[in-house]
């Protein structure tokens, strides 16, 4: 075991090297030249100011010293200063951070236990209207995009009924709880179809398994049947795309923060790009990248745990 999450650390560590590099070379790559912002437009601009700003933040230096740089300031949790804002890019971070991740949270809870119980529900009931339902609506789920339901949920239950704000992310717990509701629903909808057919078709896979058919023969009830047998041995894959989906809604957030007005990295994010705010643009995307790696690298070391199967055949 501790072979094996020595061989995971080391990937990650590595993965994210090269993620980092892909961020900072994108981003440097980017149409517009961030030294003209950082000057004050383009209006009484000469190029010897021109060549000072960029002198000043390191802009005329060649890639790879930028980037060596940048990831040894990020080693040392120095994500820089904005370029917009003024303000270091940690302070930001650490200010919008928490909203998307109750975002991000409130999303998972809602995607895991309406999406793994529809699946359940539509395995159990295999055939019947119960399933063609579940199916139906999951479909149908899955083909909208997210700004579309954002904008949909905001005209019907923020604007005509009125039942919850449609901009802010909310004080409190219950406020918050209130305010994140639409974008987390908007955010949870896609997910939650895609986890429903997972848990169905695990649920459908695990059931066909010939000691299952033994417990049914030897008399078990069948909610027993389901719950020790079924289900238990669906657990594999069904956490495991659990895991994943929530991994990317980091970048999901980009878009439901946007409609719904909201402050978090995914706004944050936006708005970096448009000001050609540099640091504050890698440093989201990083922390995008790393909240992915980091939280697939777990549900890989969890997996043997759910299912021993796994385990055997790794050894």
């Amino acid at each position: 075991m501790l072979a094996r999450i020595s061989r995971r650390l080391a990937g990650l560590l590595a993965t994210l090297f090269a993620a980092s590099f892909v961020i900072f070379a994108a981003v440097y790559a980017a149409p517009g030249d961030p030294a003209v912002f950082l000057a004050g437009g383009r209006d009484k601009l000469t190029p010897e100011k021109l060549e000072l700003v960029r002198q000043q933040y390191h802009l005329d230096e060649p890639l790879a010293e930028q980037y060596g740089r940048w990831l040894w300031d990020g080693v040392h949790l120095d994500l820089g200063r904005s370029f917009k804002y003024g303000d270091q890019v940690a302070d930001l971070l650490a200010a919008r951070l928490p909203t998307t991740l109750a975002l991000v949270a409130y999303a998972t809870v809602l995607f895991v236990v309406i999406g793994v119980g529809a699946g359940v529900l539509a395995a159990v009931r295999r055939g019947s209207w119960v399933d063609s339902t579940v199916v139906g609506g999951t479909t149908l789920a899955a083909s909208v995009p997210s700004f579309v339901s954002a904008i949909a949920l905001v005209a019907l239950f923020g604007v005509q009924l009125g039942w919850f704000p449609v901009t802010g992310g909310g004080e409190g717990v219950g406020g918050r709880l209130h305010h994140l509701t639409l974008p987390a629903v908007s955010l949870a909808l896609g997910a939650l179809a895609l986890i429903s057919r997972v848990t169905r078709q695990a649920m459908v896979d695990a059931g066909a398994a010939d000691h299952v058919e033994v417990a049914r023969a030897s008399g078990l009830p069948e909610r027993e049947i389901v719950r020790r047998h079924v289900l238990r041995n669906a657990l594999g894959p069904i956490v495991t795309m659990c895991g994943l989906v929530m991994a990317g809604m980091l970048a999901g957030t980009v878009v439901v923060e946007t409609a719904f007005g909201i402050s978090g990295i995914g706004s944050l994010l936006v708005g970096a790009i448009n000001t050609h705010d540099f640091p504050v643009a890698q440093a989201v995307l990083l922390l995008m990248v790393t909240g992915y790696i980091v939280v697939t690298t777990l549900v890989d070391l969890l997996h043997p745990l759910l299912d021993p199967r796994v385990k055997e055949s790794a050894a």
